[in-house]
């Protein structure tokens, strides 16, 4: 059974496949994203699962797909922005914190995020106010990111290679040595 290098947690907008991407392209492994994983499986963008089927399918195909991508992949794994919410994937994440994993909560303030989002329909969690649901969304949310976090990284206002350098520098030995 492999297991992740380190898994990404965040809200929508903290950089989460941006810096995933740059992040295993700097550790020389693989990215593997849960919301990619759930659109693969079932031929539809998150956005229309959310609307045709409902949060709560939604959220079921995500915990299985985050216990798939935890016991599956051996690189750099970024969760969707709500995957949290889920007791069941916050013990998931826990355990592999506690059994030595790194899960990097990328935190970002609401100017920055609300600056990233724009008025995307690729997030239809946000509904019709985008920046009030994205304010209670990091309000609500954060304990849950800080109750599974290993390390936490700020993503406001900084370029992803800087972010990257700051996880890399924040990894145990035992983290990266394969």
């Amino acid at each position: 059974m492999s297991r992740p290098l380190l898994v990404l947690v965040g809200p929508p907008a903290s950089g989460k496949t941006t810096v995933g991407t740059a992040l295993a392209d700097a550790l020389g492994t693989g990215f593997r994203d849960t919301d990619h994983d759930i659109e693969s499986a079932t031929g539809s963008p998150v956005a229309d699962l959310f609307v045709s089927q409902g949060e709560p399918y939604f959220r079921a195909l995500e915990e299985e797909a985050v216990a798939a991508g935890l016991a599956q992949h051996d690189g750099v794994l970024a969760l969707g922005g709500g995957a949290v919410t889920s007791a069941a994937t916050r013990e998931l994440l826990v355990s592999y914190g506690r059994d030595g994993g790194t899960v990097v909560w990328l935190d970002v303030d609401l100017p920055s995020a609300a600056k990233r989002v724009g008025l995307s329909r690729d997030r239809p969690i946000l509904g019709v106010n985008p920046r009030a649901m994205l304010r209670h969304m990091l309000e609500t949310r954060a304990p849950l990111y800080g109750e599974v976090a290993t390390l936490t990284v700020q993503t406001g206002g900084r370029v992803p290679e800087d972010v990257v350098a700051e996880i890399v520098a924040g990894l145990s030995p035992a983290g990266t040595g394969r």
